[in-house]
């Protein structure tokens, strides 16, 4: 029998070097966002699918499809015909005519790696565990919170942007009064829903790298320091918003000092 987590590599492998191709044709290495919600959902389905696992069991790769897909058409509604994200735009500008080799190497077999990681908790699973469903109720609790969080996150910032006259001004209301990133937060508690929920279908503790790893890299790395180090120098007022709201967990306003 093929092991989930080789069969899940070579997916996710197929999956990042097709995009990457597509990058070098479409001279936009920002593609590979609008992907990355549909790459867990292909290693959900590809899990069960290896496995031979009872319908009973669908309730993992169910809940992975709902957050991917939405998360996926969402990036590909926003960002499809814009200009390439200036991150990669610097790189390109950085590396010129090597982008093609750095980008596959720091672009998308990273991205594809990372994916693997997180994905850890799904790959891991098997049939649901009899006895208790606690820890499928929390689970699914939490992953309710997070799409929650995400989608209306979302939702409100495009609302948002989609105004002429917001352009430059900070977004401090809806849910984005209690926490500076609900759409961040809302992908940690998605992704620890999932965690808790493979645990009654027998996932090893050990699994919980893949949460771990996803919470570092939207509190330290990829996710809130990166964009809030440009919104702090693109927008005046970013600052004192700063100043009163949280950073990621959602929390009252903090009393501006006098």
């Amino acid at each position: 029998m093929t092991s989930p987590l080789m069969m899940n590599a070579v997916v996710v492998a197929a999956l990042m070097l097709t995009i990457w191709i597509g990058s070098i044709v479409r001279r936009n290495a920002s593609i590979v966002d609008a992907f990355w919600g549909a790459g867990f959902v292909l290693i959900a389905w590809t899990t069960y699918g290896i496995a031979d696992l009872p319908q009973r069991s669908l309730l993992l790769p169910v809940l992975t499809t709902i957050w991917g897909v939405r998360l996926s058409l969402f990036l590909a509604w926003r960002n499809w015909w814009l200009p390439e994200d200036y991150r990669y735009k610097s790189m390109r500008d950085k590396h010129g005519s090597r982008f093609w080799l750095v980008s596959l190497l720091t672009v998308f077999v990273l991205q594809g790696l990372v994916m693997w990681i997180v994905s850890l908790p799904l790959q891991t699973s098997g049939p649901m565990i009899g006895g208790s469903t606690g820890l499928v109720v929390v689970g699914v609790l939490l992953w309710l919170i997070g799409i929650l969080f995400e989608s209306v996150g979302d939702w409100q910032l495009a609302r948002f942007r989609s105004v002429p006259s917001n352009k430059g001004a900070v977004l401090d209301r809806g849910l984005w009064r209690y926490t500076r990133h609900p759409n961040y937060f809302g992908d940690f508690c998605v992704w620890w829903g999932l965690f808790v929920v493979s645990l009654q279908h027998g996932a090893p503790a050990w699994s919980a790298v893949g949460p771990v790893l996803m919470a570092v890299l939207l509190m330290k790395f990829s996710g809130v320091a990166l964009l809030e180090k440009r919104l702090g120098k693109s927008k005046p007022d970013y600052a004192e918003y700063v100043a009163a709201t949280s950073a990621f967990f959602p929390l009252l306003r903090r009393k501006r000092r006098k």
